[in-house]
């Protein structure tokens, strides 16, 4: 059998800290944060939205698939 790796698709309003505090609980919002970044570097390398749109400073987008845990080994 295949393990999936977990995954969520955002809400309108999640950001990588909003992402952290509800699937990362058990480390710190920083170590979060970072560890959510390097997993999704599909969206955290995406360029940032115009600085007069309501997502501005905030790359993920609803439609989003954010990985919760990270790759796993190679067998």
């Amino acid at each position: 059998m295949i393990k999936v790796r977990r995954s969520i698709h955002p809400g309108a309003a999640d950001t990588w800290e909003s992402i952290a505090v509800r699937e990362l609980p058990a480390v710190s919002l920083a170590d979060g944060v970072a560890s959510l970044q390097s997993w999704n570097l599909h969206v955290f390398s995406r360029a940032p939205a115009a600085p007069d749109s309501p997502r501005a400073g905030n790359p993920i987008l609803p439609s989003d698939l954010i990985f919760i845990e990270p790759p796993q080994p190679s067998r």
